[in-house]
């Protein structure tokens, strides 16, 4: 075939398709160039997702009007001119292709009015010629960009867009997104006519506050730790959460450079690595980070979406949002629920970050799941400052006995399997090291040796406050209403497995294998699963018969999701038809918690902080404490005793 040029309408065309890949795109960058203009505000109507109208109005500087038809040409922009402009990029767009791109796929109008002139002008382009038309036209300062019948010319790309709902799904995930990387900037959208989201400019904490809680929920605002951060000009600051604002998607996971949203793997990575001795594989972190850097140290044209930049020194960006990230999440353990005056839970880092966890501070580390505890305890007892929490030598007959009644709750009653323990994970030292102070040596005493004792006081407990400690690696020391009391981690696993099972709290999801998996069975068991069948849908738990010795699992509620279900159906048949006619969802329930609940050989602070926090939520706020194996009242008075006899 003879090479030729292709015509300048095609070439668009083509380039469209990397810059125009859905409505979103086009959103997406028309509001990027309404902010490379100094807009404040930004109003943006959609109309039928977005495939029949686009309209974005800015009140930025505008563009003259002998500009405005080479605003419509591929690669004009005013926003580089030399190869050392494109090495130090701080403008959101720079290539010069988005608006000749979208016009060779829409009907476009561009509208603007400079400070200098007194007649805004209109520029139109259609897909078809390509011809740019001016015309007079009323407009205040700013521009407006109108697409109209998007993809019209290019019928086997509009038939790949999705639903309305859909594509305005994008658009609004995407405005999100903008939202958040622009507080300074009032944001509206519509669609078909009725307000979806109004993003008002911050000029304070508090308001800033309220658009993190419209964009991420007040969940996320709940449990948000801020991040200030600066060294060696690369600055991070934005806003985590602590685990227990972690969730089960990765759906509030925001993050900018030098303004710019990105999706890079260097960063999430060290995100990740940050949040892995405290998450476990099923949860997400989540936040909103900003980092800035020298812009010839970071290049921002290795994408076509400009999604990912490539950094010239990665490692060390990647080293110190990992450090800056980890010791704020170690710190966390150490902070308080904020002052009634206070914005946020916060935490705030001035000083560079060095390969070192920083001295312990001066608070003891709280309870984020309960809300009630902030004043009800301040009056009961004096804090400690800065000193180690005595290593507590518990009373070992009563701790002995509350291990097995632990060991039993989670043993499985069948006798064919013998359930053990998960390997424990590494875990990070700088936990271990926060909770003793540098500056203070303990004294070992052969004379004294601290107890703890059950407690005589028969006062129900009903809430808890403060965690202190984790004791013999499985036993997290808690204040509560009724003084210090001991909580078994290993039967808190257990309940949060079983709270997860109880249809009678929420409605269980089946979530579907995404292989099949094919069981052989007896005859006996077959008869058990065709008998069953009503209380194994109310379990999500479903089985599909094959033939007369096989069964299909297709789908499973989430606490099996990741079990040997090879061994787990079966011996649920089993025990089914070993007590039948007399069983409950509840009692199901019940024997499936022995049977997959698994337990750590040993449990940091914030892990036993974490999984409380999780058995609220699941218990919608009633800790099981009538449960002697989950919680036992303890007294110091035989140590206190014993400190005042040597005085």
């Amino acid at each position: 075939m003879t090479i030729k040029i292709l015509p300048a309408r095609l070439a668009n065309q083509i380039a469209a398709g990397e810059v125009v890949e859905r409505p979103a795109s086009v959103v997406k960058e028309l509001v990027e160039n309404s902010l490379d203009s100094g807009a404040t505000r930004i109003d943006i109507d959609i109309e039928k997702g977005g495939s029949k109208l686009i309209r974005v109005r800015d009140n930025g500087k505008g563009i003259v009007k002998d500009e405005l038809a080479l605003a419509l040409s591929r690669h004009a922009t005013s926003k580089i001119h030399t190869l050392d402009d494109l090495e130090a990029i701080m403008s959101l767009g720079f290539r010069g292709e988005a608006l000749a791109s979208i016009s060779a796929v829409s009907r476009l109008t561009l509208t603007s009015r400079t400070a200098t002139q007194e007649q805004a002008w209109s520029a139109y382009s259609e897909g078809r010629d390509m011809q740019v038309k001016l015309q007079p036209t009323a407009h205040p300062i700013g521009s407006t960009v109108e697409v109209l019948d998007l993809f019209f010319n290019t019928p086997a790309r509009r038939k790949f867009l999705r639903t309305d709902k859909t594509e305005f799904t994008h658009i609004d995930e995407l405005l999100k997104r903008i939202a958040l990387s622009r507080f300074d900037v009032t944001i509206n959208l519509k669609h078909n006519g009725k307000s979806v989201r109004q993003y008002r400019a911050a000029k304070n904490a508090i308001q800033t506050e309220k658009r993190i809680s419209a964009v991420c929920g007040a969940a996320f605002v709940r449990h948000m730790l801020n991040i200030e951060l600066e060294h060696n000009g690369l600055r991070l600051h934005g806003w985590i959460t602590s685990p227990e604002g972690a969730r089960q998607q990765s759906d509030l996971q925001y993050c900018y450079v030098n303004g710019r949203m990105m999706r890079d793997k260097l960063i999430n990575h060290a995100i990740r690595q940050s949040y892995s001795s405290s998450l476990r594989p099923e949860q997400f972190a989540c936040y909103v980070l900003f980092i800035e850097i020298d812009p010839h140290q970071v290049d921002v044209n290795v994408h076509p979406a400009k999604h990912e930049v490539r950094f010239h020194q990665g490692r060390l960006v990647h080293d110190f949002i990992y450090q800056a990230l980890s010791d704020s999440l170690a710190q966390s353990l150490y902070v308080d629920e904020p002052k009634a005056s206070e914005s946020a839970y916060h935490t705030e880092l001035v000083e560079p970050v060095k390969n070192q966890i920083m001295e312990a501070v001066e608070s003891i580390p709280s309870y984020p799941g309960r809300q009630d505890y902030k004043n009800k305890f301040a009056s009961e007892a004096v804090e400690p400052k800065c000193t180690k929490i005595p290593d507590e030598q518990p009373n070992k007959s009563w701790i002995e006995s509350l291990k097995a009644e632990s060991n039993r709750a989670k043993r499985p009653r069948s006798e064919n399997k013998k359930q053990e323990a998960r390997p424990t994970n590494q875990e990070v030292q700088a936990y271990k090291e926060l909770l003793a102070t540098p500056d203070v040596v303990p004294v070992k005493s052969s004379l004294i040796e601290p107890e703890i004792k059950v407690s005589s006081n028969k006062k129900p407990i009903s809430s808890i406050g403060k965690a202190f400690s984790i004791v013999e690696q499985q036993y997290l020391l808690t204040q509560s209403d009724v003084g210090e009391v001991l909580i078994s981690l290993v039967k808190a696993e257990w309940y949060r497995i079983y709270g997860q099972l109880q249809t009678s709290k929420h409605q269980l999801t089946a979530q579907p294998l995404l292989v099949p998996l094919s069981i052989k069975i007896t005859k006996q068991d077959m008869e058990t699963c065709r008998k069953y069948q009503d209380l194994f849908a109310l379990l999500a738990l479903q089985l599909k018969e094959k033939n007369n010795a096989n069964i299909m699992v297709m789908g499973v509620p989430q606490p099996l999701r990741q079990q040997n279900l090879q061994q787990v159906v079966p011996n649920l048949l089993s025990y089914l038809a070993q007590n039948d006619g007399v069983l409950s969802a509840s009692d199901i329930a019940n024997w499936l918690a022995d049977e997959i609940t698994q337990v750590k050989s040993s449990y940091t602070l914030s892990e036993g902080i974490q999984l409380l926090s999780e058995l609220e939520q699941l218990w919608e706020g009633k800790l099981p404490f009538h449960d002697s194996t989950f919680v036992q009242s303890v007294s110091f008075n035989t140590t206190i005793s014993m400190f005042t006899k040597n005085v």
